[in-house]
């Protein structure tokens, strides 16, 4: 079975305003609001993939209500777990200016409701995967997904750890299986320095390529990661897998709709091809073509758009390291 944690769920509200303006009153063309979250959003394409998933986490207050009716009018399976106090998140989210956001902070999760969520998860064992994305919710130490991994450890689950910062870095050295850091993520990890200034990743991509990226891949894996999937947006993503093979693709041509949860997207992607036989270039196709039929998309993907995308991206041929670093 696969599990999504997803420690500070949100109720989004996607919303496209012409001309957005500071100092002026903006009023949307289009709105409509959606249970999210990273790993919510991991379930949805799970789901759309025929992939059965439970959600986890934490909700509150009547915007966690709200975020329950929604995730079951999806038909998603789930057990989320209430806090006493406080309510869940309200996040905004504009479509038509990429990248563009206001997140609520969430409710406060403290220790007992996180021995709560480790006492769901003491129930997973042998075969079973667990996606840990997103941000930690207030009151969750950065160590929380290092932690889980921890005391899962022995069990024979494979961890997926999509996340920032030290939330990442402190659960590498319980290798997880795949990670997903974007190219703002991984600058943010490796910043070098350069004649006293900082350069950052991307402005080692503008002169070498993707394969730029390699070393940071393999810094990844040194520090235990066993699979680095890296999403660039538009300029596609790069994978090295644990065998040391590098690939890489570009994005399917399309029309940009709308990049909410595109790089979840991938995620599920990524195991919803690997289930179909423990092959990486096959998982890696159907990473790239999952993230970009959802930015493709007013809403997630289904399950034939990805299909369609996967398509076109294999008639590519092979993106390994050979043939494309």
């Amino acid at each position: 079975m696969i599990y999504t944690v997803t420690m500070n769920p949100s109720l989004d509200m996607i919303i496209a305003v012409d001309d957005f303006a500071l100092g002026k009153t903006n009023r949307t063309r289009t709105e409509r609001f959606q249970p999210g979250g990273k790993g919510i959003n991991v379930s949805r394409v799970l789901h759309n993939l025929g992939l059965e998933n439970v959600a986890l986490g934490f909700l509150a207050g009547f915007i966690g209500a709200e975020i329950e009716k929604k995730v079951e009018a999806l038909g998603l399976r789930h057990d989320f777990l209430w806090l006493e106090n406080g309510c869940s998140r309200m996040n905004v989210k504009l479509t038509n200016y990429e990248g563009t956001e206001i997140n609520g902070k969430g409710p406060y999760v403290g220790p007992r409701d996180l021995e709560r969520l480790m006492g769901q998860l003491d129930r997973l064992g042998q075969g079973d995967i667990l996606i840990l994305s997103g941000s930690a919710a207030s009151g969750v130490p950065d160590t929380i997904y290092g932690d889980l991994m921890d005391r899962l450890s022995a069990r024979g689950i494979l961890f997926v750890v999509d996340a920032a910062g030290a939330l990442l870095e402190n659960a590498l050295k319980y290798h997880p299986f795949l990670i997903k850091p974007n190219l703002c993520e991984l600058e943010a990890l490796f910043v070098e320095e350069k004649n006293g200034a900082e350069t950052p990743v991307m402005e080692c991509m503008r002169g070498n390529g993707r394969q730029a990226l390699l070393p940071y891949a393999r810094k990844l894996q040194e520090q235990g990661a066993r699979n680095v999937l890296i999403s660039l947006a538009g300029e596609g993503a790069f994978f090295l897998d644990e065998d040391g093979k590098a690939y890489c693709l570009p994005v399917p041509e399309g029309k940009l709709v709308n990049a909410v949860g595109a790089g979840d997207s991938m995620v599920a992607g990524f195991l919803a091809g690997w289930e179909q036989g423990c092959d990486y270039e096959t998982a890696f196709r159907m990473s790239v073509a999952a993230g970009s039929a959802s930015a493709y998309s007013e809403d997630f993907a289904t399950k034939e758009e990805i299909a369609a995308l996967e398509a076109r991206l294999r008639s590519v041929g092979h993106c390994e390291e050979r043939g494309v670093l």
